[in-house]
Order: C-alpha cells, then structure tokens, then sequence
C-alpha cells in the first residue's frame, strides 16, 4: 500500500476523535465462559485445525448471546460472527434475520434499511458487514466469533457502532470468549489495536448476567 500511495501523512488516536465528539464513547466488554466437560472433552482431543472453531462456536455462548440480548431489549443490536452454521443458530433463537454471503444483495439492502429505520431491533451478520456499512443507529454488538487474531476486523466491527448518538449515549461491545481456549488466546491478539487506541476491555463472568441487567465487569489484565 505505501509504495502505491506513500506514507501516512496523519494519525489520531481514537480517544482523541471521540472526545472532540466526531464518534461515539465506547465501552468494550470481554465475557468469558467455560466449556462445559463435553465439549472440553472434544476440545482437548481435537486437531489443531479444528481447535478454534470447537471453543468459538461453544453452545454456552448461544445462552449468553440471548441473556445480553434480552439485557439490551429497546436498542438497536447487531450480533456478528465467523461461523455460519452458529449464526443461522443464533437467528433463529432470537427470530432476527441473518445476512450472510449468500444473502443477496436486494435483500441485505431491504434488512440493512429496516434496521436504520428502526423495524428491526436485533440483525445477525457474518463477516460480510465488516465492510463499508454505516448503521447510524447501532448501539450494541455482540461478537460470538472472530477471524483469528484479526485486529483489523476487530476495530471494524466496532467501528460499526461509533456514529455519535442523538442522545450521547455510549455504544456497548461485547466478545463472547471460550476462557482457558484457543479463543481466548486470539482475542487478546485482536483486541491489542484498540488497547492502542486507548480502548480498555472490561472482563465479565457469563455468570454475572441476567435478562434484567449486566453484572459488574473488572478492567482486563
């Protein structure tokens, strides 16, 4: 990119953007959880390769993913993930719709503008709105699954919810992680570029929520 276009001629923080009121506060929350024995089980015995999808697509965050959601009943709620099959998952047990590659382009503009327009509370979508997607309204996302380490989609996806909002309320992410896994590894690696940014992840047990409010979080280590 630098030999097309050279260097960078300027950088900001984000803070900085944020606290002339050009984006959104943000508030990044990391919930953790345990894999049942089954799935620890399945998880210790697994290839390599397939490690990371095991911890990613941990039925106990589709439990979670519902008890956040009921918790943020009223806002507009993006949920987003890596893995289809869980995602077609999560769609049907909060009856949201769910744009994915094979979502056609008519119909991702019909969801995305019943979304800005307020019909739609809760969108479930994969990786392809990670790109060129502005969503005025998005108040809160939950991240189930991640491509990796990828700090790049990781400050995407919360770019998703920084357009300032009417009643300067801050934005809420969230990333559900598989604790002690594979998981947990690459999103402390995804997270490293908006803890540069002066973003800090506060660290929250699956325990510590219900559908009638989020339990008190601790800063990450």
């Amino acid at each position: 990119m630098f030999s097309l276009i050279g260097p960078k001629r300027y950088d900001a923080p984000w803070k900085d953007i944020e606290a002339q009121g050009y984006i959104a506060p943000a508030d990044c929350v990391e919930v953790r959880v345990d894999l049942p024995r089954d799935e620890r089980v399945a998880y210790a015995m697994a290839d390599d390769a397939d490690k990371y999808r095991l911890c990613s697509t941990s039925e106990t965050k589709s439990a979670v993913v519902e008890k956040l959601v009921a918790a943020h009943r009223g806002e507009q709620l993006l949920v987003i993930g890596q893995y289809i099959d869980q995602l077609d998952d999560l769609a049907r047990r909060l009856e949201a719709p769910v744009i994915k590659g094979e979502t056609s382009v008519k119909e991702r503009q019909r969801l995305f503008d019943a979304f800005r327009a307020g019909e739609l509370q809760v969108l479930v979508v994969s990786k392809v709105a990670n790109f060129s997607i502005d969503l005025p309204g998005a108040a809160v996302a939950i991240q189930v699954s991640g491509s990796f380490g990828s700090r790049q989609e990781e400050a995407q996806r919360l770019g998703r919810l920084l357009r300032p909002k009417a009643d300067g309320r801050a934005a809420r992410f969230y990333t559900v992680i598989a604790r002690d896994t594979l998981d947990q590894e690459y999103a402390a690696r995804r997270q490293r570029f908006l803890a540069e940014q002066g973003y800090a992840y506060r660290v929250l047990d699956a325990a510590g929520i219900d559908a009638a409010g989020i339990g008190d979080a601790r800063p990450s280590d």
